[in-house]
């Protein structure tokens, strides 16, 4: 017994994909984007969720994973019958199953160890379901919020100059982004030449 139900009612069976039905109220959406996603991981990963059924094959639960699969031209997928449900309760599920998942929330700080460690072994990060944008801000959020700092040498603060190097109109290349010395009450800001922060120390 699991919860008060026989563990026989949790056996996983092999079903056809054309014999699983959709859910006729089924609130959540998959994008065409989400469905490659899901493809991917499970070429990389294997069928490792099974759908959740009702004995009529109405899918609970699964949705995407049954379009992605759909999608790679699999004839069967792995299922659970949760025949001890009712029709009513098989209904709460479907919706319960995608918002407790959604109630969930990240520690950032594992996040972003997790990611970088993914990252400098030359995992694919695309099966993961993060997009390089969420990736490059997890890992900045989590740099920024370091107390210690970073003993990397570009993010040494060097000692203030003597005399200001800067001036109004400089565009400073900082590896992929730029920084302009300008002034905020002007409606444009006169563009000199770029400098380069390894030619020339800045004390702003």
């Amino acid at each position: 017994m699991l919860w008060g139900v026989p563990m026989h009612l949790y056996q996983v069976l092999d079903r056809s994909v054309s014999s699983l039905k959709p859910y006729a109220r089924n609130a959540r959406t998959h994008s065409k984007k989400q469905i490659r996603q899901i493809a991917d991981s499970i070429e990389r990963f294997g069928f490792t969720n099974p759908v959740l059924v009702s004995d009529e094959g109405e899918i609970i639960a699964g949705h995407g994973r049954v379009e992605a699969a759909r999608l790679l031209g699999m004839k069967s997928v792995p299922t659970i019958a949760l025949s001890h449900l009712s029709e009513t309760e098989r209904r709460a599920y479907v919706l319960a199953d995608n918002k407790l998942a959604l109630n969930a929330g990240w520690d950032r700080e594992i996040l972003a160890i997790e990611l970088q460690g993914l990252i400098d072994l030359g995992f694919d990060m695309s099966v993961t379901g993060f997009s390089l944008a969420e990736i490059d801000f997890a890992l900045d959020e989590a740099g920024d919020s370091d107390p210690d700092g970073s003993d990397a040498p570009e993010d040494a603060v060097p000692a203030m100059a003597a005399h200001a190097v800067s001036r109004r109109g400089d565009l400073w290349l900082l590896g992929r982004h730029k920084l302009i010395c300008g002034d905020a009450r002007l409606r444009h800001a006169p563009r000199r030449r770029a400098r380069r922060p390894d030619l020339h120390r800045s004390a702003l």
